[in-house]
C-alpha cells in the first residue's frame, strides 16, 4: 500500500468501525458497528484495521489544530504572536482545556482503537503469520508512543487492559505509578521490534513504522526515564536571554546570550528508578539499532535540504511521521499553516495567512553562521499579502545587505526593487522551513507530515546514554554526526548575540557535564519546531529554572520576543492537568495534578 493511500484507506475503515469519541475516558459509538460483510478474514481487511489506526492520529488529533500546539507551545525557545499562544503558551493550561484535553483524549482513543484492531486481527485465520505479526507489532508501537506522550505530560496515568480484554471497566481505572507506565512502554516496544518488518524487508511499506522505529523509540524512552531519574544537582548549562529592548531614542537591541548554569531538581515519579540501568538499556538497544544494523540499515540524510524535501519525506531517517493527504477536508493538519503560512496562489510570493510559530532570536543565536539549520532552515525573507500594495517585504534577522565577517551576504540575493525591512515585533521571529515543501502551498490544509521520531533524535539520545555511562568518545562520535551533517562547508563565525559564550564543538568536551550540555543544546538546534524542547527540559528537571531564569524573571521581565509569559511555578507546570471530564467519569481518579483544579 503506497503512502499516499494510507489515509484514504483509513477513512474507509473509520466510517465502518467502532468509533471512540472524547467523552470521558472513552465512549463507544454503537451506531457504527463493523459487520462481517464489511471486513472479512483477509489481508485486505487487516490492512484496513491497521491504516484505521494510522488515520486516528489525523482525525481526532491533528485535524482540529491542537497538534502539535499542545506539545510545542510551552518551551523557552518557541515564540509567536500572543493571541496564537494564548493561555496554553503562557502556562495557563486550564485556560485552553480543549487543547490540553485533546492530548489525553486523543492518545487514549488511539490506544483503544489499537486494542480493537488487535482483537480483530488476532482471530483471523486466512492471513499469513508474518503479516499478522507485523500488523500487531505496528499497533503495539502506536500504543507505546501514545503512553509515552501521556506519561511525559501527565505523570501517573491509567493503563488500559490487555488487548484481549473486551470487558475492561474504563470508568473505574486508577492511575498507576510512572515506573509501571514505562514498564508497559518497554514491553510493547520490545514485542513490536520482535515482530515487525525491518525497513530492508521486501514486505515493508514506506510510511509505516518498522522494527527500527520501535527500537528507536525504545532508546528514547529509556533515556527519557534515565535522565529524569538522575541525581538531584546534576549540572546542565543553557543559553538564553530576555528579548529585545527599545531605548528612549528608539534604538532596538538584543542582549547577548547569557550562560545559565542549572542544577537538576526532582522529577516526580522517577525518584526510585535506576538511572544507570536505564541508560545501560538505552546504550544496548542503541548499539543494536545504530551500530550493528540489526533492525535495518539507517543513516542520516546527507543534507538539511534533502532531509526536508518533498521527495524524501518517507526516507529511513523519518522513523515515525503522521502523514496527511493534500487538501483533504477531513484528514488534514495545520502544520504547514501554523509554521509556514499559506500563499495567495501557487507561485505567488505573498503569504495569505498563517505563519504563527517560530523560534526566538536567542535560539537563532545558538548557531554559527554556516550551520545549514539556519542558512537553509530559517526563513530569511518573506512577504505578506498586505505588502503587495507597498511593494515591501521582511528579512530576518537583519538587513538584507548585511554581511558576515567573511564578506558573504547573510541573506540570499533579493529583488532590489522591493523595500525590504526589519522590524521587532511578535511576527518577526525565526520561522522554520522544515514544513515548506508541500504539494500545494496555497491551501490551508497542505500535506506537511509531522515527525514524531527521527534518526537524528535517536543519535542524540544514544550519545546522551553513552555519555552518562562514561563513554565520552562514543558520545562525541554520534553528537558530531548530527553536527557535521549541518556543516557541509565547515564551521563559520558565531552570531554576535553570543558575546563571549561561544559553544563551538572545538571547545573542551572532556567532562560529562560539558558533554551533557552540548548534547541538550544540539537537540535544541536539530529538533527545533518538532515539539521536543519542553520535554527535554522537564525530563532533566530544569524546566522551571530554564523558563524563569532564561528570561530574567528575577529582574522583572519573564516574557519572550512575542510578549509570551515564560513565568512558571515549580510543582505545578511540570505536568498538565487531567481533563475535568475524565475526573468526573473515572471514579478511580479523585483529584488532579498539583496546582490544577
Amino acid at each position: 500500500m503506497k503512502i499516499k493511500n494510507i489515509l484514504t484507506t483509513g477513512l474507509m475503515l473509520l466510517t465502518m468501525c467502532v468509533g471512540f469519541t472524547a467523552c470521558g475516558y472513552i465512549e463507544e459509538d454503537t451506531t457504527s458497528q463493523v459487520t462481517d460483510d464489511k471486513l472479512t478474514d483477509s489481508e485486505e481487511s487487516l490492512n484496513y484495521w491497521v491504516t484505521g489506526v494510522y488515520s486516528k492520529w489525523v482525525y481526532d488529533m491533528f485535524c482540529w489544530g491542537y497538534f502539535p500546539q499542545v506539545l510545542e507551545l510551552d518551551a523557552d525557545y518557541i515564540t509567536g504572536p500572543s493571541w496564537f499562544f494564548g493561555a496554553l503558551g503562557s502556562g495557563n493550561f486550564q485556560g485552553e482545556t480543549d487543547a490540553v484535553d485533546a492530548l489525553w483524549k486523543g492518545c487514549y482513543g488511539l490506544i483503544e482503537r489499537s486494542n480493537l484492531a488487535m482483537r480483530k486481527i488476532r482471530v483471523m485465520q486466512n492471513v499469513r503469520d508474518e503479516v499478522k505479526n507485523n500488523a500487531i507489532g505496528e499497533l503495539k508501537f502506536h500504543k507505546a508512543i501514545a503512553y509515552f506522550l501521556l506519561v511525559r505530560a501527565y505523570g501517573p496515568i491509567p493503563l488500559v487492559g490487555e488487548e484481549e480484554n473486551v470487558t475492561f471497566d474504563y470508568n473505574n481505572n486508577p492511575r498507576v505509578p510512572v515506573v509501571q507506565v514505562y514498564d508497559e512502554i518497554f514491553r510493547l516496544l520490545k514485542d513490536a521490534a520482535a515482530n515487525m518488518y525491518t525497513i530492508d524487508d521486501k514486505s515493508f511499506m514506506a510510511g509505516h513504522v518498522s522494527a527500527g522505529s520501535a527500537v528507536g523509540l525504545l532508546v528514547k524512552a529509556y533515556a527519557t526515564a534515565a535522565s529524569a531519574a538522575m541525581p538531584v544537582g546534576t549540572r546542565i548549562t543553557v543559553l538564553n536571554g530576555h528579548p529585545y529592548r527599545t531605548s528612549e531614542s528608539g534604538a532596538t537591541t538584543y542582549e547577548p546570550l547569557h550562560t545559565i548554569p542549572l542544577e537538576k531538581t526532582v522529577v516526580k515519579g522517577y525518584e526510585n528508578m535506576n538511572a544507570a540501568a536505564l541508560y545501560g538499556e538505552a546504550v544496548a538497544w542503541g548499539k543494536r539499532l545504530i551500530e550493528d544494523g540489526e533492525f535495518g540499515k539507517y543513516e542520516l540524510e546527507p543534507t538539511f535540504r534533502e532531509l526536508w524535501s518533498y521527495d524524501r519525506r518517507t526516507a529511513p531517517e523519518f522513523m515515525f511521521c503522521v502523514y496527511v493527504p493534500s487538501g483533504d477536508a477531513k484528514f488534514k493538519s495545520s502544520v504547514h499553516t501554523q509554521y509556514e503560512g499559506y500563499f495567495k496562489a501557487v507561485g505567488s510570493p505573498f503569504i495569505q495567512g498563517g505563519g504563527y510559530l517560530g523560534c526566538t532570536r536567542h535560539w537563532y543565536a545558538l548557531f554559527d553562521s554556516k550551520d545549514s539549520r539556519i542558512v537553509d532552515g530559517v526563513k530569511h525573507s518573506w512577504r505578506n499579502y498586505y505588502q503587495e500594495e507597498t511593494n515591501s517585504g521582511n528579512v530576518y534577522p537583519e538587513g538584507y545587505d548585511a554581511k558576515d565577517p567573511s564578506g558573504h551576504y547573510i541573506h540570499p540575493e533579493l529583488d532590489p526593487d522591493v523595500d525590504w525591512g526589519h522590524s521587532y515585533d511578535e511576527y518577526h521571529i525565526a520561522y522554520t522551513t522544515k514544513y515548506a515543501d508541500v504539494l500545494n502551498n496555497a491551501i490551508e490544509n497542505a500535506d506537511s507530515p509531522w515527525p514524531f521520531l527521527r534518526l537524528a533524535d535517536v543519535y542524540l539520545m544514544y550519545a546522551e546514554a553513552l555519555n552518562e555511562t562514561g563513554n565520552l568518545d562514543g558520545a562525541r562520535l554520534w553528537l558530531d554526526k548530527v553536527f557535521d551533517r549541518a556543516h557541509p562547508d565547515g564551521v563559520g563565525t558565531f552570531d554576535p548575540l553570543r558575546g563571549n559564550s561561544s559553544t563551538t564543538y572545538s571547545r573542551d568536551l572532556s567532562t560529562r557535564d560539558a558533554m551533557r550540555t552540548a548534547i541538550i543544546e544540539e537537540r535544541a538546534k536539530e529538533l527545533a519546531c518538532e515539539a521536543d524542547r519542553r520535554w527535554d527540559l522537564i525530563r532533566w528537571g530544569i524546566y522551571v529554572d530554564a523558563m524563569n531564569k532564561g528570561f530574567n524573571l528575577a529582574e522583572g521581565y519573564g516574557t519572550d520576543d512575542g510578549g509570551i509569559s515564560k513565568s512558571r511555578q515549580a510543582g505545578k507546570h511540570e505536568l498538565y492537568p487531567i481533563p475535568e471530564q475524565e475526573i468526573n467519569i473515572n471514579q478511580a481518579i479523585t483529584g488532579n495534578n498539583p496546582g490544577w483544579r
